[in-house]
């Protein structure tokens, strides 16, 4: 009996580490990843169909008029969206989905689907988060000023999601995230089946 799948929404300030948690809890558990599309650049090693769906300003655009998006948003210049089909087929066949976008996306989600569960991902300190868009050298230094000053500005979204999870040590991160998916999973609301089929089975035990 397939119980309803998660739509888990992992969004956080440019630099908090969302990519490489991400990367570990569907290695690990086994998370449909679904594929965002954007009209940024792809940086090194970044292949189109697996990181994202590298798309021009016109074609996200049709994607948009053709209601091909579960969200969209624009992000330091650039366009972002969730493509609606693979996420609905996912969870409709009880599997959990993660998505990693931003806080824009994550509550145009939130209002069209109330179950899906935001999680805020934040780096311990100011500090620690320029120092990671420094040292990971794929940027030029505006561009790290950009996204630093967009950083001060969503701030303000931490109330409006679920919960809030500090990637200070990343086996922490990982299992605490693992842990409210599957809380989620196991409350009533998501097992409908289970718990029509324990209702049946139990009344019949005499």
């Amino acid at each position: 009996m397939n119980s309803k799948g998660i739509l888990t929404v992992i969004s956080g300030f440019s630099g908090s580490g969302k990519g490489t948690v991400v990367k570990q809890l569907c290695e690990r558990y086994n998370y449909a990843l679904s594929v965002s599309a954007t009209t940024r650049d792809p940086r090194k090693g970044e292949i189109d169909g697996v990181h994202y769906f590298f798309k021009t300003v016109e074609e996200f655009e049709n994607m948009i008029a053709n209601d091909e998006f579960l969200e969209h948003a624009g992000y330091v210049n650039n366009m972002y969206g969730t493509p609606k089909r693979y996420v609905l087929d996912k969870l409709n066949a009880g599997e959990n989905v993660i998505l990693e976008i931003e806080m824009q996306g994550g509550l145009q989600i939130k209002e069209k689907y109330p179950d899906a569960v935001l999680i805020f991902m934040a780096p311990p300190s100011a500090y620690t988060l320029k120092k990671r868009l420094v040292d990971r050298n794929t940027e030029e230094q505006d561009v790290i000023n950009k996204r630093l000053a967009r950083a001060a500005e969503e701030i303000d979204y931490i109330d409006k999601y679920d919960y809030l999870v500090i990637n200070d040590e990343l086996e922490t991160c990982i299992n605490d995230i693992q842990r409210i998916v599957t809380s989620e999973k196991n409350k009533v609301n998501n097992q409908p089946a289970m718990v029509d089929f324990i209702k049946k089975d139990f009344k019949n035990i005499i």
